[in-house]
């Protein structure tokens, strides 16, 4: 199958300002993407917009807004969709969780994943266009210092999932597909997470990370999610993503 043309396309990031989502609008930028990059932190957004120039727009918005959504989906309709905005969960035990802190990444990353998802079936986007879902490698193993996160990450998988059903029940040719990238502290949600449990493990960060082996940097998930854009043989409903690169799952 002959790699999909990213050159000239457009492409939507949600949670753009920091961390993976940053990396990944840097990368599909590179590649020669117009980029819409969504977030609620505009100082961050145009710091990025000083260093991509003309072909990154700036939407200083909130992702889990269902208007933002619509509005932002009706007016460019991007060839590639990454669903990346997210809460940082509060590293703490379950007992030391409130509802509010516990729940967040239902009330975020749940419902930003459903609206935009939502709104690419019903666009719907062009057949060939690409919707990535950002899930968590919490999803598979469980983080039980992180509240309603891993549950909140297995759900994007879920409903991704669902959506990829739809789009083939109904012959639109979207594809869609769950990342579940691995803990890395190359994020401010990942450091906090990092520095949680190597606390809890009673080891320094250094020994801790150490022993998971290779770090996941944000660059090398950019150029993960250019690389899914680019390549429309990479159909798999949801890929774990390691240092080691992207890896199908069943």
């Amino acid at each position: 199958m002959r790699n999909r043309e990213i050159a000239g396309t457009t492409a939507l990031v949600t949670g753009a300002s920091r961390g993976f989502g940053r990396g990944i609008a840097i990368a599909l930028s590179q590649a020669g993407a117009r980029v819409v990059g969504v977030a609620r932190d505009r100082g961050r957004l145009e710091e990025l917009r000083a260093q991509l120039g003309d072909s990154f727009t700036a939407v200083a918005a909130d992702a889990t807004d269902p208007v933002v959504a619509g509005q932002l989906m009706d007016t460019y309709r991007p060839a590639t969709l990454v669903l990346n905005a997210g809460a940082s969960p509060l590293a703490r035990p379950l007992h030391r969780q409130t509802w509010e802190s516990f729940s967040a990444p239902w009330t975020v990353d749940v419902q930003q994943a459903f609206h935009w998802t939502r709104e690419a079936l019903l666009a719907p986007l062009a057949p060939g266009s690409l919707v990535v879902a950002f899930s968590s490698g919490a999803a598979r193993f469980g983080s039980p210092l992180s509240g309603g996160y891993a549950g909140a990450k297995a759900t994007i998988r879920f409903l991704s999932g669902y959506a990829a059903e739809e789009s083939r029940r109904a012959g639109l040719g979207i594809r869609l597909t769950a990342v579940l990238p691995d803990l890395t502290p190359a994020t401010g949600l990942g450091a906090a997470a990092v520095a949680a449990y190597a606390a809890r493990q009673g080891v320094d960060e250094a020994a801790f990370l150490a022993a998971r082996g290779p770090v996941l940097a944000a660059e090398q998930v950019g150029q993960a999610i250019a690389g899914l854009a680019a390549d429309p043989g990479l159909d798999a409903a949801a890929y774990a993503l390691t240092a080691a690169g992207l890896e199908a799952l069943a």
